[in-house]
């Protein structure tokens, strides 16, 4: 009978101290040895596992929607060009546009897109465009002394100011464009932006939708190029 204590201490032992036992071996008295499960089981340690890695999962789908909700509320702006906005501004206020200016050199707000139109009646419309959308924001009525210069200078001739501006935009990014009336050839002048932010000012014509060089803008080109040629023999 001792020997039946000693070794069902021993298992019980083992259990209690945080052992792998299953089961309890028990001698009977003629010396045959029988196993019998054991009631008790060991700590779970692995359901304090398992519910760390559900925290953990839970912290990482919060930190995951946390992400997506920041991804819905940034907007990635589309780029609206100067026909864009010409052509949004025409269905606002039916006319003639004769101008288009991209202004972002106004810290007080944000960029906007300022069209002028000429209608029929002889008023003069300026309206801001989203660069964004190329919805019209606002729009109000100007005087401007110009408009029978305006008329004869556009007299007879075909391209629009809309079509002026696609014509530039394959001198790079058209910031700008207007009615030259006051120039010896009438022309629609345009200034576009390289993607190094070099700024170049170009001329359309009136009838072919023609680009050139604005020629004032070459020559200020070609004495920066000699005034750099100048500096670069200086320093040797």
């Amino acid at each position: 009978m001792k020997r039946n204590i000693v070794i069902a201490g021993i298992a019980v032992a083992a259990l209690v101290g945080g052992g792998t036992a299953t089961a309890l071996a028990v001698t009977s008295d003629d010396g045959a040895a029988t196993t019998k499960p054991s009631s008790a089981r060991p700590a779970d340690d692995s359901r304090d596992d398992d519910a760390r890695d559900n925290d953990a999962r839970d912290n990482d789908d919060s930190q995951s929607d946390d992400s997506r909700a920041d991804d819905d509320t940034t907007v990635t702006p589309g780029k609206v060009t100067a026909a864009e906005a010409i052509a949004s501004a025409l269905r606002h206020t039916s006319g003639t546009a004769i101008s288009a200016d991209l202004d972002d050199k106004d810290d007080s707000g944000p960029a906007v897109w300022d069209v002028d139109v000429l209608a029929k009646n002889s008023t003069w419309h300026s309206l801001q465009i989203d660069p964004a959308t190329g919805k019209v924001l606002g729009s109000h009525v100007e005087h401007e002394d110009d408009t029978a210069q305006v008329r004869a200078a556009l007299k007879g001739t075909s391209v629009s100011a809309e079509e002026a501006a696609k014509a530039a935009a394959a001198k790079g990014t058209v910031t700008s464009v207007g009615l030259d009336e006051d120039g010896p050839s009438k022309t629609w002048d345009a200034e576009t932006r390289a993607t190094n932010g070099t700024e170049r000012e170009w001329n359309v014509d009136l009838k072919t939708a023609q680009v050139t060089a604005d020629k004032s803008d070459a020559d200020s080109a070609d004495n920066d190029s000699a005034d750099d040629a100048d500096n670069d023999g200086s320093d040797d």
